[in-house]
């Protein structure tokens, strides 16, 4: 019972076994917190990347909190980051007493720009966070220079890009330590989940007691994680087309709290929730084991979906880069996003991930809070109100990317906007 709609997000890269193992574990409360699954996903991520440590948490952001703490900086520091991120990625620096600093990026890259990074230092900077936007590698070797010239700490935001390269090295590898995201929309899913990466014996230690001093999650909220994929893709995926009745349903499961949200309200506001941090729950790391072992079939099937709508307006690969395009982005010009994102709807393909409208998305997230001011990086913002991502996780077959680019090209007449 799979819906006919398709969607860029809603937990993308689910197949049946993937539900089926969800189901069995909400009936097995007894791998839920103990087991070896953490240790075994943990190992999975040090021989994959060639690390040193690998420590698995409940979210990319408890992963990158746990960095963040650990490097043992003083209030007020700056961390450095490039604007069109994520609340998840800002968060931690704020929880951690510090203060966030936006870099513009490039037009032609959605990454920070090396130029006006090195414009934005100052005697108070410390770290330089370096996200690798959809799985679109950043300019590596640019910004390792530019960090070992000011003796900043570099750290790599990883959520998009498990398996994407620059100059034949894993991203994850390059700075003092990086983090990876196993969220529901991620190249690989447990729906919540996240790992700490270093080859830095010393902070590889105390990342690890880090971990050990975080509390374990309530059953209730592992349950909620469980259910999300069963009931995502069996109930509220195949009835949004059916009178939007999916969409009540995927609300209603919210509010009754048979699933949680990606992100929630307090984190829009700067405000950090109870279960951040936290351990890796048992039964989320058996669900990222089973993610891991598709890991290559799913990114070679990005790279071929991306292929598709490659049309000379978005962002292939360099000589330097190998990317694995979490999601395809296109930039939409001279006309308002929320008309694309409309005409799609009309045929049932829904493509508001959520990255559009504001330098720190969601586009609801509160600025301000997130210490971000309106009009400090321009080309964000810009790409922010141009961009539309289309979607390239195993369950869009190339026949529906086509069908996709067709949709694409016939907006693009009718509007003339690209």
């Amino acid at each position: 019972m799979f819906s006919r709609s398709l969607f860029i997000s809603l937990s993308p890269n689910v197949e049946k076994d993937d539900i089926w193992l969800a189901l069995k574990l909400i009936f097995q409360p007894w791998k839920w917190k103990r087991g070896t699954a953490i240790e075994s996903l943990e190992e999975k991520f040090r021989d994959y990347l060639g690390a040193k440590q690998s420590l698995a948490f409940n979210s990319g952001r408890s992963a990158l909190l746990a960095i963040i703490d650990t490097l043992e900086l003083q209030k007020g520091d700056e961390v450095l980051l490039q604007a069109f991120t994520c609340s998840a990625a800002v968060n931690p620096i704020i929880w951690s007493g510090l203060k966030p600093i936006f870099i513009d990026i490039k037009k032609e890259t959605l990454n920070i720009n090396p130029q006006n990074l090195e414009k934005r230092i100052t005697a108070k900077s410390r770290v330089v966070i370096v996200q690798h936007t959809f799985g679109l590698p950043a300019e590596m070797d640019k910004i390792v220079e530019i960090c070992q010239k000011n003796n900043l700490i570099l750290i790599e935001d990883c959520a998009h890009s498990l398996g994407a390269t620059y100059n034949g090295k894993k991203v994850g590898s390059f700075g003092k330590a990086s983090f990876f995201s196993l969220g529901r929309d991620k190249i690989i899913s447990s729906v919540y989940g996240g790992v700490a990466i270093t080859n830095d014996d010393l902070l590889g230690k105390k990342i690890k007691k880090f971990q050990n001093e975080c509390k374990k999650s309530s059953s209730c909220w592992i349950l909620q994680q469980l259910w999300h994929p069963i009931l995502t893709k069996l109930i509220s995926m195949p009835l949004y087309s059916f009178f939007g009745l999916g969409k009540y349903a995927l609300v209603a499961f919210q509010k009754l709290g048979f699933i949680s949200k990606a992100i929630c309200k307090k984190e829009k506001q700067g405000e950090r929730p109870l279960y951040l941090p936290q351990r890796m729950p048992n039964a989320l790391a058996l669900l990222g084991l089973k993610q891991f072992k598709k890991l290559e079939r799913f990114n070679q099937h990005r790279v071929k979906i991306a292929e598709i709508y490659n049309n000379g307006v978005a962002f292939p690969d360099t000589d330097k880069s190998k990317a694995v395009y979490m999601r395809y982005p296109v930039l939409i010009d001279k006309y308002e996003t929320d008309e694309i994102i409309k005409f799609f709807r009309k045929k049932n393909i829904f493509l508001d991930d959520g990255w559009r409208k504001s330098a720190v998305v969601p586009k609801n997230t509160n600025q301000a809070k997130m210490g971000y001011q309106v009009g400090s990086c321009p080309i964000a913002e810009e790409i922010a109100n141009k961009i539309v991502n289309l979607p390239t996780h195993i369950n869009i077959s190339t026949k529906k990317a086509k069908e996709i680019n067709k949709h694409l090209e016939q907006f693009i007449k009718k509007s003339g906007s690209l």
